[in-house]
């Protein structure tokens, strides 16, 4: 679920029964999803096909590319 925080995104994650407020993103920076050359570098840099865990910043990140 996705709360409002200011500029940076904040995810409220849930996993095995505990919950984490997980902040991620840079305030100041738009992204360029749309963009195919941009999205297919990003996700190869950060890996996001191994992204599994909810607690990290680097799956929500993903998520939203």
């Amino acid at each position: 679920r996705q709360i409002s925080g200011g500029k940076k995104f904040v995810v409220k994650a849930c996993k095995n029964g505990k919950e984490k407020i997980i902040r991620f993103g840079d305030a100041n920076m738009t992204i360029k999803k749309n963009n195919p050359a941009r999205r297919r570098s990003f996700r190869a840099r950060h890996r996001c096909d191994t992204a599994n865990d909810k607690f990290s910043a680097r799956y929500w990140s993903c998520k939203k590319w």
